[in-house]
């Protein structure tokens, strides 16, 4: 009787214990891209399904796409789970888009050493939204294209909505926009911008213990991290996939695999490895420079390089083509991507090779093609010229000889014994005109 009592409060009473809170943690490092977004979407799925008490997404980014940023606003905006955004570690930074996820957040953190700002919208064709000054009047902004404007307009409502719905500094969110202002962590709590700063990810978790955050509808959440277990959540294949077809470097390692592999199989069809091969990199570099701020002169001019270089082996233009091609695609890797908008761009260690690589390759195929020019013919009636057979049988004139392999009617104005060694020296049509080899020569 006793032991059944027991059990029963046992059974009561492990209900009413409190569970450990439950952290997911995520962090983004780079631009922010449609690829960042889904990984994203993921994380706060997961916090849902596995009813996290918050999530924790460590950042370091120089910007990105305006469409993959306001995806990720939108989900923490309608995200049961509040969301800390944590600009972590030291030397990191939440730039342009960055800066929009921060203030989208329940809590906004950053580690010493650390900056946010810098959000002016810049367009993907590689220009700012700004055109270059007027007159260089001092203290007088720089003109502004109507589509310039209007962008900017949108971003900096888009930034102060966002800061009145967390209350944070709205003012200088307008200046980090209109005037692309910048920072630094210390700084940006005392201009209320961020809640707090913190070191690491256990020191966040101890300082937003117990703070009260507003979520969707209206209604309020208390925070209650204390020994807080922490699960992190990493990207799948398909999502580092995707983020490393965004990098510029990859992207144009791509670009060139496609247009060689075309090439290989415009000049040798029927090998349908390197056309297959070439048209998957061909598409893959497609998306990967379609998440990038490109600069379409660049790749015009990448293409253009390549195709002089290619030229330089089937016209002789003693390296004239060849040269400008390599300038051209040098030229054209260096313009491809804006670093002002992702803060990445096309590195020399990647273009340098490339091009000498290419520049390579053309010289070889233009030997390959002079050699070609200057080698002995194989084929045709010219090749028949000079070879060698043997008479079937006397010849007086006119006759019999055998010669590549098949009978052919022959005229000699020598006269020839049946299996004397004779060489052609010139195709009458479908005869042979022919004279008998010196003794030494039919050895």
């Amino acid at each position: 009787m006793l032991m059944r009592l027991i059990c029963l409060v046992v059974l009561v009473c492990l209900p009413l214990q409190a569970r450990s809170a439950l952290v997911v943690a995520g962090e983004l490092r780079g631009a922010v891209s449609p690829a960042s977004a889904a990984y994203f979407d993921r994380l706060l799925d997961e916090a849902r399904d596995r009813k996290a008490d918050a999530v924790v997404f460590a950042m370091d980014t120089p910007g990105g796409l305006d469409t993959a940023m306001r995806r990720m606003i939108q989900r923490i905006l309608a995200s049961p789970v509040p969301v800390a955004v944590f600009v972590h570690p030291s030397g990191a930074r939440a730039a342009s888009a960055g800066m929009y996820l921060l203030y989208a957040s329940h809590v906004a953190a950053m580690a010493p050493g650390t900056n946010l700002g810098a959000a002016t919208p810049v367009a993907l064709g590689g220009r700012g939204s700004e055109a270059p000054a007027g007159d260089g009047k001092a203290g007088e902004k720089p003109a502004q294209t109507p589509m310039a404007a209007k962008a900017v307009q949108d971003a900096a409502a888009y930034v102060r909505s966002l800061a009145e719905l967390r209350g944070r500094n709205a003012d200088w969110a307008e200046k980090a926009v209109r005037d692309a202002e910048s920072v630094s962590a210390s700084a940006a709590l005392k201009l209320g911008v961020i809640d707090l700063i913190a070191t690491d990810l256990p020191d966040l978790l101890r300082r937003i213990d117990g703070r009260t955050v507003a979520m969707d509808g209206g209604r309020t959440l208390r925070l209650a991290l204390a020994d807080a277990e922490v699960v992190r959540i990493e990207p799948n294949w398909k999502e580092v996939l995707l983020a490393r077809i965004a990098d510029p470097n990859i992207a144009l390692i791509l670009l060139m695999a496609g247009v060689y592999g075309l090439l290989f199989e415009f000049y040798s069809p029927g090998l349908a490895v390197p056309g297959v091969i070439g048209g998957i990199c061909l598409l893959l570099a497609f998306y990967g420079l379609a998440l990038l701020p490109i600069n379409w002169i660049g790749v015009a001019l990448v293409l253009l390089g390549v195709a002089l270089m290619v030229s330089e082996a089937f016209v002789p233009s003693f390296g004239v083509l060849g040269i400008g091609g390599i300038v051209a695609f040098a030229a054209g890797g260096l313009m491809l991507v804006d670093p002002g908008v992702t803060g990445v761009a096309v590195s020399w260690e990647v273009l340098v090779p490339f091009v000498l690589l290419s520049g390579l390759a053309a010289i070889a195929v233009g030997v390959l093609v002079v050699r070609a020019r200057q080698g002995l013919l194989v084929s045709g009636r010219e090749a028949m010229v000079g070879a060698t057979g043997k008479a079937m049988e006397d010849i007086d004139g006119e006759g019999w000889v055998w010669a590549f392999g098949e009978r052919w009617q022959a005229r000699s104005a020598t006269p020839l014994k049946r299996g004397q060694r004779v060489r052609v020296v010139v195709l009458d049509g479908l005869t042979l005109v022919v004279e008998p080899l010196d003794e030494g020569e039919a050895k």
